[in-house]
């Protein structure tokens, strides 16, 4: 990797820092606190959402009719979400120990929180709980999947593609054949620590 490309991913990281400083100090001027997995609110932030609140009927009059009618098919996609769930699971938890790969953690990845949000309708907190975790899931899925791709295949792709996960610029360079067995060994001892 050329010292271009690799200041350049320097000051991502150093960006990245800051976005979550950032987003932590947002976290305070939104009258809530992280306490472990738990979310608080100031008691006045509570009352203030409970106001805003609507109940499912007035939901149910003011929502869009193709939001009510696609429904069904957007549910129904917990059937395989719940199976990739389980298998990529399934998957991680056998394979990574054999290959020396630390595991990647769901909860990291799936975060359920919306249902301490009091401006929410219980409908409402059903949709952002299940988006959550769709979304969730499949960034946790990307993750097992890139570790994967680290220990056995680490090597950049002739085109540029969109959604690289952030160890895919350590791959190595498309076509350098040089050493490439030595320098996959060294990103295999790599994955294992971290």
């Amino acid at each position: 990797m050329n010292d271009r490309i690799r200041g350049l991913l320097n000051q991502i990281s150093a960006l990245e820092d800051e976005m979550r400083m950032a987003l932590r100090e947002q976290e305070t001027k939104m009258f809530f606190e992280i306490k472990g997995r738990r979310i608080e609110f100031e008691s006045a932030v509570k009352q203030t959402h409970r106001k805003l609140k609507n109940n499912f009927f007035r939901w149910l009059v003011t929502n869009r009719p193709q939001n009510l009618i696609t429904g069904p098919i957007i549910y129904s996609m917990i059937f395989p979400l719940l199976l990739r769930d389980f298998f990529v699971s399934f998957y991680q938890a056998t394979c990574f120990p054999i290959y020396g790969v630390v595991k990647g953690l769901r909860r990291d990845y799936i975060v359920l929180d919306r249902q301490h949000l009091e401006y929410l309708n219980w409908i409402e907190k059903f949709h952002g709980t299940y988006c959550a975790y769709g979304a969730g899931l499949t960034a946790y899925i990307c993750e097992i999947v890139s570790r994967t791709e680290q220990y056995f295949c680490p090597i950049k792709h002739a085109h540029t593609i969109l959604g690289t996960p952030k160890r895919y610029l350590e791959f190595l360079e498309y076509g350098d054949g040089v050493d490439y067995e030595k320098k996959l060994e060294a990103f295999r001892v790599g994955i294992g620590q971290k």
